[in-house]
């Protein structure tokens, strides 16, 4: 059973943007932080960033203002909208729900920064 359905990867030129979306069921929108982690090739994965259930935001220094978090309660959906793409930003990003009691992973979207 899908539990995270990530979607919003694509191509873009630097400067770009994209906003990646990360929907979930109730039970976990309302009781998991979540996060976005990316791993680019030849690299671990790094967490880019995380929402918790109270709405409070963490940012790694890399992308700290140019991603933004929203939600959208009534839809159980997550938004990262990253502004000012970098080549350094291309990796596959995955969207994590994890609690006390679960851990939920998405399949996973590619991003390319490129021109």
């Amino acid at each position: 059973q899908v539990q995270l359905v990530e979607s919003g990867g694509g191509l873009v030129q630097p400067g770009g943007s994209l906003r990646l979306s990360c929907a979930a069921s109730r039970t976990i929108f309302r009781t998991a932080a979540i996060h976005w982690y990316r791993q680019a090739p030849g690299k671990q994965r790094e967490l880019v960033a995380t929402i918790t259930t109270g709405g409070s935001t963490n940012y790694a220094d890399s992308v700290k203002g140019r991603f933004t978090w929203s939600r959208d309660n009534a839809k159980n959906t997550v938004y990262l909208q990253m502004n000012s793409l970098k080549p350094e930003d291309t990796a596959v990003y995955y969207c994590n729900a994890d609690s006390a009691f679960f851990s939920y992973w998405g399949q996973g979207t590619q991003v390319t920064v490129s021109s």
